[in-house]
């Protein structure tokens, strides 16, 4: 039996607890061994959470050092617990599922075509391809044949229109000189707004305003690309691509469409500056035959290379006829001053410019650039120098049995008609 005065006096005494954690030397259970074990790897103690009081003969010399590391882990184990906490949290997030191998379903908001790319915006983007496979040589055949019979019809055309238009002005001179006595006599009118349109037309070049029918054109047809409903009706007939449904007719069609605003500006500014030039060289009606036929014959050369390359692309612009009367001014005046728009006080000659343009499209064709349709320009060049050197002579100084079986057709009609009202 311990003395009595031993026991009574440690039950009067206070039981030692850590300050920092308030553990109590010789506990088991408590929070600061439970850190501990889970420092040290061990299994976490199953120790009811509250503690007990510590009997005085549990306290000893020995349990200090117990004591002071258990204190230690207790200030530093919450750290690792919320370390840990984190851990656990991004460890818990959920695995991306792995991408299918299949492609995802197009939807019907998808397939519409979308706002053009901005890198190329010159072309729109093209619809959802409708042919499979790689098209055959032989679809050039309609083409070729198409390209032939409307340069024939064209400069038939031209010829016949000329012949009607010298006997029309012929016919008018003494119409208009009598209109003139009647507008002496008549007072004039100030203000009309009419009058005011009249002698600006009047006041143009017989080439500006030959040319101010096909920039109406190209108008017309830059507001029917701004049409939603119109776009697929667009890609089918006013874009050129030899894969497509439609092949003849976008030849022609293409010639007078544009998607963007700043290709039709350029390509209009540069017909409108040698408008007055090639109308001078060669007349209103040989040059529509010219223009026209340069659209087309630029076309079926696009056609042919896009059949030798693969790259099916769709194509549009007035850009191959332009190149043809490009070419054709400058082999004809390869001596004249040129000079750009944005930069007038640099100048270059009219021959100097053409070897450029020919030199930029050949190594655009060769290497494969897709920012021009440029067989197309090479097509409508080269049509343009061999008009003005072999072309005129071969065409248009031939066209004179055409002219006099004309004539002679309307004689006909015309002696018929004037027979029977004579009886």
């Amino acid at each position: 039996m311990p003395p009595a005065s031993s026991s009574s006096a440690a039950g009067h005494a206070p039981t030692a607890r850590c300050p920092p954690c308030g553990a109590v030397p010789g506990q088991r259970g408590g929070p600061g061994t439970e850190v501990t074990k889970r420092l040290l790897g061990r299994a976490p103690s199953t120790a009811p959470a509250r503690w007990r009081p510590a009997a005085p003969e549990e306290l000893g010399a020995l349990e200090a050092p117990n004591m002071a590391w258990r204190c230690w882990a207790h200030a530093w184990g919450p750290r690792q617990h919320r370390l840990t906490v984190l851990l656990e949290q991004r460890q818990g997030f959920r695995r991306a599922r792995p991408r299918s191998e299949e492609p995802p379903a197009v939807t019907a908001a998808e397939a519409r075509p979308g706002p053009p790319d901005r890198r190329r915006s010159l072309c729109p983007p093209p619809p959802p391809p409708s042919r499979a496979g790689r098209p055959s040589a032989r679809r050039l055949v309609k083409p070729f044949l198409f390209a032939v019979g409307f340069t024939g019809s064209a400069f038939g055309s031209a010829a016949i229109w000329q012949y009607e238009s010298l006997k029309s002005r012929v016919q008018s001179y003494f119409e208009a000189a009598r209109a003139d006595w009647f507008d002496k006599m008549r007072p004039q009118k100030r203000g009309d707004f009419r009058k005011q349109v009249n002698s600006w037309w009047n006041s143009l070049t017989e080439g500006q305003r030959t040319v101010t029918g096909i920039i109406a054109a190209n108008v017309f047809v830059f507001c029917l690309w701004r049409l939603p409903g119109m776009r697929r009706f667009m890609f089918t007939y006013f874009t050129s691509d030899p894969s497509s449904r439609a092949l003849c007719s976008p030849m022609l069609l293409s010639t007078f469409s544009h998607f963007s605003l700043f290709h039709m500006a350029a390509n209009m500014y540069v017909l409108w500056s040698f408008s007055s030039s090639i109308v001078s060289l060669l007349g209103c009606e040989q040059f529509l035959a010219v223009y026209l036929s340069a659209g087309v014959i630029s076309t079926f050369v696009s056609y042919v290379a896009k059949m030798a390359t693969g790259r099916f692309e769709p194509s549009l612009g007035a850009s191959g006829a332009i190149m043809t009367v490009l070419a054709a001014v400058c082999t004809k005046m390869p001596e004249a001053k040129l000079a750009i728009i944005f930069l007038p006080m640099f100048t270059f000659t009219a021959g100097s410019a053409l070897k450029a343009i020919i030199a930029f499209d050949s190594a655009g064709l060769a290497l494969g650039w897709r920012l021009f349709d440029h067989a197309a320009h090479l097509g409508g060049a080269l049509f343009g120098m061999w008009y003005v050197t072999y072309g005129h002579e071969l065409i248009w100084k031939n066209r004179e049995p055409l002219v006099k079986a004309w004539h002679e057709m309307r004689t006909k009609n015309t002696g018929k008609g004037g027979g029977g009202r004579s009886n």
